[in-house]
């Protein structure tokens, strides 16, 4: 049986990614940077490990034939991280690295895009056979954003926007299902079955969380914004980069 870690394994999605592995009967090695609290699960063995500066990601990796890394912060330190992973992956034997990504990040120039596809590149050329998914936003995220724009009782939103969110343990499943697979490069993007428009789906997240805002229409400049209302972060038109794999 595979050993596999999974990297940022008590965020959201590494979480689910962890719960699945763990429920299909394999042992997982779950990294994050402090251990969970009370005692791990059956088959899982938590690390505490930094990636932003690697320590004890020696003794983590050693042994694993897949890592699925899903850690990742807009607040930055990315690209660092993934250096730090992909060296000691590299001197540990990894067959096999599984990356999550963003539909868009190839079109639309954001700062945090930007660094998921410099994380993507670091990936395709590391030595290491890999598999990338790109999907688009989980429906916690969408929340959240709404959310924090509700606390105010003028509700802005940018005009011209859609998106077509995707429920996390989709995509978790969809992630174990590629880690316990052969390295296939850019699979398929992924996202949710139905494209919203943000301002219908701004009204029914305030409908299900029981609040009453005024919504206010906001046409905003720029090269991201003109990229969202492109649609490049949607997979069903969004067009692909070509795959390919080291």
């Amino acid at each position: 049986m595979a050993t596999l870690l999974v990297t940022g394994g008590t965020g959201t999605l590494g979480r689910a990614v962890v719960g699945r592995l763990l429920d299909d009967g394999h042992d997982v090695r779950s990294l994050s940077r402090r251990l969970p609290a009370g005692p791990p699960a059956p088959g899982l063995h938590p690390y505490a490990v930094d990636l932003r500066d690697g320590t004890g990601l020696e003794e983590a990796v050693a042994g694993v034939d897949t890592v699925v890394h899903c850690a990742s912060t807009p607040s930055g330190g990315d690209e660092e991280a993934a250096g730090h992973l992909l060296d000691a992956a590299r001197v540990a034997g990894v067959k096999h690295l599984v990356y999550i990504s963003i539909v868009g990040v190839g079109g639309i120039p954001l700062g945090y895009y930007r660094t998921k596809r410099a994380v993507e590149r670091m990936v395709e050329h590391s030595g290491i056979d890999w598999t990338i998914l790109r999907t688009t936003q989980f429906h916690d995220l969408l929340l959240r954003v709404v959310k924090t724009g509700a606390r105010s009782p003028l509700l802005p939103y940018p005009t011209g926007l859609r998106f077509q969110p995707i429920e996390v343990r989709e995509v978790a499943a969809r992630m174990a299902e590629l880690a316990l697979g052969a390295p296939a490069g850019r699979v398929p993007d992924m996202g949710g079955p139905q494209v919203l428009d943000v301002r219908d789906l701004i009204r029914l997240t305030l409908r299900y969380g029981g609040r009453r805002r005024l919504t206010v229409p906001l046409w905003l400049p720029g090269r991201t914004m003109a990229g969202f209302r492109a649609g490049e972060h949607l997979p069903l038109i969004h067009i692909s980069e070509p795959t390919r794999r080291s």
